[in-house]
């Protein structure tokens, strides 16, 4: 397995540890506030991606989320039958000392939720959704970043 994973130039991210280059950016970024709910999720969610932040980072992470949910499936009542809520992350690496954008890219994800009779269910099942997807934004910014300083480093 090894030799073929070898043959074909695959390489692990982050090969090197701590030490190499997506290890490195990440703990070299400042994340800029992200208003409402779901920017705060997405921020905590970066954090722990991330890791400990520093003093004084190189770089500055810039996110602008939107945040949609649309009914569809009518029932006979003209009620909808279910939602999707999705959400879209441009985000911009910044080099925090000249104001030049390093990297300029978007992630999304999108969840589906039954609409019930409850109130309640349906907007806890959206919060449920909106804690999700925050996650897997981070995830992909978070996967993105790396692929960049790994690019970059060769």
């Amino acid at each position: 397995m090894a030799l073929a994973v070898s043959g074909c130039g695959l390489q692990p991210v982050y090969t090197g540890g701590s030490a190499s280059a997506p290890a490195s950016l990440m703990a070299d970024i400042g994340i800029a506030p992200i208003p409402e709910r779901a920017g705060f999720l997405v921020r905590q969610a970066l954090e722990d991606q991330f890791g400990r932040a520093v003093d004084n980072p190189r770089y500055r992470l810039e996110v602008v989320l939107d945040d949609q949910i649309t009914a569809f499936g009518l029932r006979g009542d003209s009620s909808a039958a279910r939602e999707r809520r999705t959400l879209r992350a441009r985000f911009r690496l910044v080099e925090a000392a000249t104001g030049q954008v390093v990297l300029d890219d978007s992630a999304s994800a999108d969840a589906g939720i039954d609409r019930v009779s409850s109130n309640y269910a349906v907007v806890a099942a959206e919060n449920s959704a909106l804690d999700r997807l925050s996650v897997d934004i981070a995830r992909q910014i978070s996967a993105r970043l790396a692929r960049h300083a790994r690019a970059t480093a060769r």
